[in-house]
């Protein structure tokens, strides 16, 4: 795959991330991650430091999922590790905050687990796919 293509392969998987998660975030979970953080919760979303973390883990996504999928040839593959990806990045920061955090919910940490898992799944699958569909 040329530069070029994995350029917009980034690009799809970026712009497939902050469609899906800007909508989990400020419409079906606004209210949850309200009710369980509250004070921890800051008053308003610090943009740069969200969007640093989209840039990078898009990139992991593309680099340690949808590449090696794109390799072997595995949509199964993709959706697979992608979900694995986004468990264990995911889990990075949960089960830190779990650890280290006065008030830190066990059922934010469940729920956002399992978010990261799929949302890195829809993202690695939509990639693939995008790739397989767009990408020479």
């Amino acid at each position: 795959m040329t530069i070029l293509n994995q350029i917009y392969l980034y690009l799809i998987c970026l712009g497939t991330f902050l469609a899906v998660d800007l909508f989990w975030l400020g419409v079906v979970a606004k209210k949850f991650y309200r009710q369980e953080l509250g004070e921890l919760m800051a008053e308003s979303t610090n943009w740069a430091a969200a969007f640093i973390f989209y840039l990078l883990f898009v990139v992991g996504v593309v680099v340690f999922v949808v590449n090696p999928a794109l390799e072997k040839g595995s949509l199964i593959r993709s959706t697979g590790f992608g979900f694995l990806f986004g468990l264990i990045a995911y889990a990075t920061y949960d089960l830190t905050n779990l650890a280290t955090l006065a008030g830190w919910s066990l059922k934010v940490t469940g729920v956002d687990l399992l978010w990261g898992g799929v949302l890195s799944a829809i993202v690695s699958t939509v990639g693939y796919l995008a790739a397989n569909t767009f990408l020479p």
